[in-house]
């Protein structure tokens, strides 16, 4: 079971980038800013992983600094899709989000 979720948490992350890209990508907008936002959201979040979230990142968070950003990093995947139009979605994705990461606190993953 532990391996399964940390698998969920993985699609989770590919999901979140997913997410912010779709999101930008139906924006009600011109396609050089919907184009735009589409790439650039998916960066910055890889960008913020890198530097925050990633097992060798090089600013790596602990302890409730740790969950205040993956609350926030996974939480922009749910508001995405809620901006895109996609509110089930949405709130499935957080729901998914919320059990896996309470799963994973209490597993210590």
């Amino acid at each position: 079971m532990k391996n399964l979720n940390l698998a969920v948490l993985f699609l989770l992350e590919l999901a979140t980038l997913a997410a912010a890209g779709y999101a930008g990508l139906t924006l009600d907008a011109g396609w050089p800013v919907r184009i735009l936002v589409g790439l650039g959201a998916p960066a910055a979040l890889v960008a913020l992983w890198w530097l925050f979230g990633a097992p060798r990142a090089s600013r790596k968070t602990h302890g409730m600094v740790r969950v205040a950003f993956e609350v926030a990093w996974f939480g922009s995947g749910a508001v995405a899709l809620a901006v895109a139009g996609r509110t089930v979605l949405a709130a499935v994705f957080a729901a998914v989000f919320v059990v896996s990461k309470a799963l994973a606190l209490i597993w210590r993953q």
